[in-house]
């Protein structure tokens, strides 16, 4: 069995100087090791994925990633999807609720009160 660590977005992170909590990191979760790239002044990107690797044990997959060239590792490709637009900075609202202050964006209303998501009651009528 493999151990899967995924912690490509933290070496990104340190590199680039991007994170999530600016708006620039965008988390598109699909279980696979691949990045997409964007150059807004450009308009160029790029698609990066891990290729599949020997079943081992996380000390030999460090020594294999660690001396193997980057071409041996990923594929190059050309991205999968548009450029995302720029993060929107919303207004911060109280939920009538807990009473924590919320993005306007993740506010629900329910009985005519302004609820965060953890207090907001879903409701769904799937099977």
């Amino acid at each position: 069995m493999t151990e899967n660590d995924a912690c490509g977005v933290d070496a990104i992170q340190v590199i680039l100087g991007c994170s999530a909590g600016k708006g620039n990191l965008i988390f598109r979760i699909r279980g696979k090791q691949a990045y997409s790239f964007y150059n807004r002044k450009t308009g160029k990107s790029v698609r990066v994925v891990l290729k599949s690797m020997p079943d081992m044990v996380r000390e030999e997959r460090e020594r294999y990633l660690m001396n193997h060239e980057t071409s041996e590792l990923f594929d190059v490709k050309d991205t999968t999807y548009t450029l995302p637009e720029r993060a929107r900075i919303f207004k911060s609202v109280k939920c009538e609720k807990c009473g924590e202050m919320t993005a306007e964006s993740m506010i629900r209303l329910e009985d005519g009160k302004k609820l965060c998501l953890d207090c907001y009651s879903p409701y769904s009528r799937s099977i």
